[in-house]
């Protein structure tokens, strides 16, 4: 093969390559984008919106429910073996570094393994880290929809050498909703809870 045509194919893989990747970046922006590709009009992140769920004791309820308070939402799961019991961990810290201003705010985890975290299994999970902590379950359906709406990403993973079956890959971002649940900031899964509570005091 001369050299031109071994040039031309490397200039066409890497156009591929190229190719590929912008596809794979396109995708993920899409995901994180919200909804429509644009901001709300009111300039807000369009992160977050109405759901209705089921919480630990078994009750349906609904994001109207918490109307009034700041909400904290993390998505994880019971069977999480490291960044769900640091995110909440760092959220039951934070929760008691406001003191009476915790008050004003409704910490809760919404699971994305709702085929194994029935509300017995929350409720006993939730109320390890902090005793205001709501878990929040529903069908894959329910679900699904609340993940979409907060731009979370899951998904489930096989595992082939554990009695567990599986895990569920996620986002580990901490939504701070307003009052009206409206996107106010996240954190990451590494804040402190120290900084955390600062934030969400500035919030108030």
């Amino acid at each position: 093969m001369s050299a031109a045509k071994r040039g031309l194919q490397r200039g066409l893989l890497i156009i591929a390559v190229l190719a590929a990747l912008g596809v794979a970046g396109l995708v993920a922006m899409q995901w994180l984008m919200p909804h429509g590709g644009e901001q709300a009009g009111s300039g807000q992140v369009s992160i977050g919106g109405p759901f209705t769920l089921t919480d630990q004791d078994g009750r349906t309820v609904n994001d109207r429910d918490y109307a009034g308070k700041l909400m904290l939402v993390y998505f994880g799961f019971t069977n999480c073996p490291d960044i769900c019991p640091t995110g909440l961990q760092t959220i039951a810290i934070a929760m008691d570094g406001l003191g009476a201003d915790a008050a004003k705010v409704q910490p809760i985890l919404i699971t994305v393994d709702p085929e194994r975290d029935t509300p017995p299994v929350l409720k006993e999970y939730v109320q390890a880290f902090h005793e205001r902590l709501v878990g929040l379950t529903g069908t894959p359906e329910q679900i699904a929809r609340v993940a979409r709406e907060y731009r979370v990403y899951y998904q489930k993973v096989t595992l082939k050498d554990s009695s567990l079956g599986y895990s569920v890959d996620h986002s580990g971002f901490i939504y701070l909703m307003d009052g009206q649940g409206r996107y106010l900031t996240h954190f990451r899964h590494d804040v402190s809870p120290e900084d955390m509570a600062k934030r969400i005091r500035a919030k108030f």
